[in-house]
């Protein structure tokens, strides 16, 4: 059966949308605190919810990305609803920062709908910024210019505004892991949500799993190297060595050296190693992009 007809006309959906008690948190409360956005409380045997609906999504539609509109089926998805005190449906509630700030119950004309998606589309045009977005923006700043202590302030700043912000949990381990406080940088991360998604996390994550395995001396590898340079155990615990001590260009390089020479020694090992290498780096980092740009090289040649 063709879905052309079936899905002609609908909206991208990162405007529209449906939404779990589990992706509830993420899809509104944490969305809304970078747009505002409607959630539409409704059932399958809801009468009055079949009318609402398509007058929410074309006002939606309209509003061109400047709002968005999360669905709940409350027979699949009760919590939120019981917790919104929601007694009837169609109910709706428009959130901002993180929080209902207002909303209505039962199908309203189609001009009622487009005024209320209206007028939180004007508000996201006229708040700009928020003042945690403008923190984090400067935390981010600090940290690539390497100034770990203003970098700490910003995100600490933001953490006691929402404690669970998962920018600056992420950015604040970031800082710790760079300093080398792994168990300051570990706790941070348990302070995250477990489904937590952020690169700065993903990063100190993949830094924390190569400092656990990184060997404590070089020495003795960097002997065996001098006697034989085509040593690839030597050279890959050197890499992971230097990796765990937070050297990740010498230690991508050490891994590349290996994957030119037999780039599939140990079942591709080093390869392997050098993934997450980038991740710890950050996949828009030097390391990471100049370290790509010799894979590829080395790979394709």
């Amino acid at each position: 059966m063709s879905l052309i007809g079936e899905t002609a006309g609908k909206p991208p959906g990162d405007i529209i949308k449906d939404a779990t008690d589990a992706s509830f948190m993420a899809d509104v409360v944490e969305a809304s605190k970078e747009q505002p956005v409607i959630v539409d409380f409704w059932a399958t045997w809801c009468g009055p919810c079949r009318q609402l609906g398509p007058a929410l999504e074309k006002a939606v539609t309209a509003a061109k990305g400047a709002v968005k509109l999360v669905k709940v089926d409350i027979d699949k998805n009760p919590a939120y609803a019981g917790q919104l005190r929601v007694q009837s449906i169609p109910a709706v509630f428009a959130f901002v920062d993180g929080r209902p700030v207002d909303g209505f119950m039962g199908a309203l004309p189609d001009s009622q709908v487009r005024d209320f998606v209206d007028k939180l589309a004007k508000l996201a045009k006229r708040t700009g910024p928020s003042p945690i977005d403008e923190m984090l923006a400067l935390a981010k700043e600090s940290l690539e210019l390497g100034d770990m202590g203003g970098a700490a302030q910003a995100y600490a700043q933001v953490l006691q505004a929402d404690p669970q912000n998962v920018k600056a949990l992420g950015g604040l381990a970031k800082v710790y892991m760079a300093s080398g406080d792994t168990e300051r940088a570990s706790e941070i991360l348990a302070m995250a949500p477990p489904d937590a998604k952020d690169p700065d996390l993903d990063s100190v994550r993949a830094a924390l799993a190569l400092a656990a395995e990184a060997p404590s001396e070089t020495a003795a590898f960097e002997k065996r190297l001098a006697a034989d340079p085509d040593d690839h155990e030597a050279r890959f615990e050197l890499a992971k060595a230097l990796a765990g001590g937070h050297k990740l260009a010498q230690a991508a390089d050490e891994l590349l050296t290996i994957i030119e020479k037999d780039r599939t020694w140990n079942d591709e090992a080093a390869r392997k190693q050098l993934l997450t290498v980038f991740e710890a780096a950050g996949q828009m980092s030097e390391v990471s992009r100049n370290g790509r740009r010799r894979l590829s090289a080395i790979l394709f040649s």
